[in-house]
């Protein structure tokens, strides 16, 4: 390193001070030989190294210049003064240092918040993509359904209608009126046929009755879980008179059943007959039909436990 020139007046009062010529030497050579207080300021900064007693490793030239005489007291005052000052202003740099770092940790803060509350957003945002794209799945395979059932509708109608046309022509001795006006009342004799067109007259008449009172679903509901009593007493218990006659003006009977047309009508299908005057529905015990009344139960069961039933045909 190149040689330094040191005041050496500066030294004699940095050594007046209490600091060693080691001290005064390298913090005037460190300071830029300027002034005391940048000397004294140096070694405040740097009192915790552990080299500043070591003289500078540079060639050092003490001038000695005329010097003002300081007493020893008032070195010591000046000295005290010069590290009070130099104190100070380490302080507040210190203090201006941690309102950086503390400035720096809000802010550290704010970009984790706003980083956490942007992942939570995206994650909000992809819930509510997939739970969108779950609904649609739904409704495409509820439409799916939907279009089923009424494609499967469609094709059981069609089957029935045949049947009933069938069975219309072969029948002549009865009149175009009696025909036009109820479809449904087919005789005894059709129920000989398929037993699987014998279901689908039956769960055709309860359709129809689905939906021509679809506004007084509680009232058809009923219906059909009475109309289910009477075909499994009469299943459970064939040789029962009582469970194969029904009076038609019997209140709670009028009150489940009597008031749709086409409950009376299912009872017909399965096999009863009016007597008396029509006073009476009665299933005579050579006519019960084991096999029309489970097919009987297994569609009024349908009618209950489908939501669907009878409301998607036409």
């Amino acid at each position: 390193m190149d040689a330094s020139d040191i005041n050496g007046s500066l030294v004699s009062e940095l050594k007046a001070m209490g600091f060693s010529e080691a001290q005064a030497t390298k913090a005037l050579c460190s300071s830029g030989n300027s002034s005391i207080e940048a000397a004294v300021n140096w070694i405040i900064d740097h009192e915790k190294d552990a080299y500043t007693d070591e003289m500078p490793m540079v060639q050092v030239d003490i001038i000695e210049t005329p010097t003002p005489t300081f007493d020893s007291e008032q070195a010591k005052l000046k000295a005290q003064e010069l590290r009070e000052r130099a104190r100070k202003r380490r302080e507040e740099e210190e203090k201006k240092l941690e309102k950086k770092r503390e400035k720096e940790r809000i802010h550290a803060g704010k970009e984790l918040l706003a980083a956490k509350r942007m992942t939570q957003e995206n994650e909000t945002r992809c819930f509510e993509a997939q739970r969108k794209t779950e609904k649609e799945e739904e409704r495409r395979a509820t439409e799916r359904i939907c279009q089923k059932l009424q494609q499967d509708m469609a094709e059981r109608r069609a089957k029935l209608g045949s049947f009933l046309n069938s069975f219309t022509s072969s029948k002549s001795v009865k009149t175009s009126e009696q025909e036009t006006k109820n479809p449904l009342e087919v005789e005894s004799a059709a129920l000989s046929g398929n037993l699987a067109t014998k279901k689908e007259v039956l769960m055709e008449c309860l359709r129809s009755l689905r939906r021509q009172h679809k506004e007084e679903d509680a009232k058809v509901q009923r219906a059909f879980k009475t109309l289910l009593v009477y075909v499994r007493n009469i299943v459970s218990n064939p040789d029962e008179g009582k469970f194969r006659k029904i009076r038609l003006s019997n209140p709670a009977f009028q009150a489940k059943i009597g008031i749709f047309k086409e409950g009376v009508q299912f009872l017909e299908l399965s096999g009863f007959e009016r007597v008396e005057r029509g006073d009476f529905l009665v299933l005579h015990r050579d006519k019960v039909d084991m096999k029309i009344l489970r097919s009987a139960g297994r569609v009024l069961h349908s009618a209950i436990t489908n939501p669907f039933f009878g409301l998607l045909s036409k």
